[in-house]
């Protein structure tokens, strides 16, 4: 492995565990406090140079056990964190200023992400409104939802945080991202939800089968799309429709698909992909006849003139 792949190796390592440890919801030293002869959870941790003391809730063994846990994972996390900065100076890694352009789009994805992950929910058929989005996304939970909707909003949080580190942002749009992005957006429905395919599959409303996919042939195809001529918007949504139609993960293709694309987008400076909710079923129409051999050129003029968000 030369020293570049070493270095873009690392960089996503690090980028993953900054994934892992913003969503470790307490991170400090369980503390018992007593009052009225009740017990209290506190998380104790220092801040700037001072101790704080943060309330949790009531005291229960359980809550007291899940405490530790995240006390031990958020350690080991941070041990390992340190191992890679320690490699990335050995490798002599500098981290660079991003290009002005780019910074300007992480900007604008920040500021919309709210919308675009409401619109990819959309997408997926997940029932939810705009501001049971919002609710989740602020504070993971919210009513009148299923648990698997709310699984999904949340996968598509982690992996859009995911994909706009300013680390990640640099590393290439290559298989290895793909399948990250696929682990996250399958988190707690399958355990290796970022491998590819093994299984025959079917697609709802089409005649189209996927052939089972080989990972020497998508890597391939990736960097095909990569290396081509294209513009950076169509190589994006060609990224985009080769996730989706081969199908290379057992679910969230469609989901995987749009938040890789993007990954490439933003890095080039070039705006947002997203399909908006009043666009949904004339989108799906599009697909379908995508995944069958026809009108091949009609979804991507769909895509540049109906889900492309320039700033």
């Amino acid at each position: 492995m030369s020293t570049f792949d070493e270095i873009q190796e690392a960089l996503r390592k690090r980028a993953e565990i900054k994934a892992r440890l913003s969503l470790i919801p307490y991170e400090g030293t369980p503390e018992i406090k007593t009052v009225n002869n009740q017990k209290y959870l506190y998380i104790r941790k220092r801040e700037g140079g001072r101790i704080t003391s943060t309330y949790v809730g009531p005291y229960s063994d359980d809550l007291y056990q899940l405490l530790i846990k995240n006390t031990h994972e958020a350690r080991e996390l941070r041990r390992n964190l340190r191992k890679i900065e320690k490699t990335l100076a050995e490798l002599g890694y500098q981290g660079g200023t991003l290009p002005s352009r780019v910074v300007l789009n992480l900007d604008f994805a920040r500021a919309n992400l709210k919308a675009n992950i409401y619109d990819q929910a959309v997408l997926e058929g997940v029932t939810t409104t705009f501001p049971q989005t919002e609710e989740i996304i602020e504070n993971g939970k919210v009513s009148g939802m299923t648990a698997t909707d709310v699984q999904k909003i949340l996968n598509l949080k982690h992996a859009w945080e995911f994909i706009l580190d300013s680390d990640v942002i640099q590393a290439k749009s290559n298989y290895g991202l793909l399948c990250y992005i696929a682990k996250l957006v399958n988190e707690g429905f399958f355990l290796e939800g970022g491998r590819i395919r093994g299984v025959p599959v079917t697609i709802g409303g089409s005649s189209y089968i996927p052939p089972i996919p080989i990972e020497s042939d998508v890597k391939e195809n990736i960097d095909t799309i990569l290396r081509s001529n294209e513009e950076d918007i169509d190589k994006s949504i060609d990224l985009c429709l080769y996730t989706m139609k081969t199908q290379v993960f057992i679910d969230g293709n469609k989901r995987a698909a749009v938040i890789f694309a993007n990954h490439y987008l933003i890095a080039h400076g070039q705006g947002l992909l997203v399909i908006p909710e009043s666009q949904v079923p004339e989108f799906k129409k599009l697909l379908v006849t995508y995944y069958e051999g026809k009108d091949e050129d009609k979804i991507g003029v769909f895509f540049k003139e109906k889900c492309w968000q320039k700033f």
